[in-house]
């Protein structure tokens, strides 16, 4: 008897273990899907904007130099406020996904 109790107890972790790295890989996918989507979108609005910028200042120097001025001041932004904006919301979310997934198994067990 006991050991049919350790044999489901050690299924049920199994299980939920499974259920974790399942959840995990999906959204890792598709962080790596937006990743690659946000970076398309970067170089070719990056590519527009430069020769909107050209056009605008006469000089395809002058507006790509403009375009490449304005990612290297978006790029130190996020650099600055890379806590505030990425870390401490992923931090929060994945004690929030703890948590509920904490409650999820303690409400399967009753």
């Amino acid at each position: 008897m006991l050991k049919e109790y350790l044999d489901t107890r050690m299924e049920i972790y199994r299980l939920q273990s499974l259920r974790i790295f399942s959840k995990s890989a999906g959204y890792f996918a598709w962080i790596m899907v937006s990743a690659l989507l946000a970076f398309l979108i970067l170089i070719f609005g990056g590519l527009m904007l430069g020769y909107w910028f050209s056009s605008m200042l006469g000089s395809y120097v002058k507006g790509f130099g403009l375009m490449t001025l304005l990612l290297v001041v978006l790029f130190i932004l996020l650099a600055l406020f890379r806590k505030s904006l990425f870390v401490d919301p992923v931090v929060q979310s994945i004690i929030k996904k703890s948590r509920e997934e904490e409650e999820e198994a303690a409400s399967d067990e009753q």
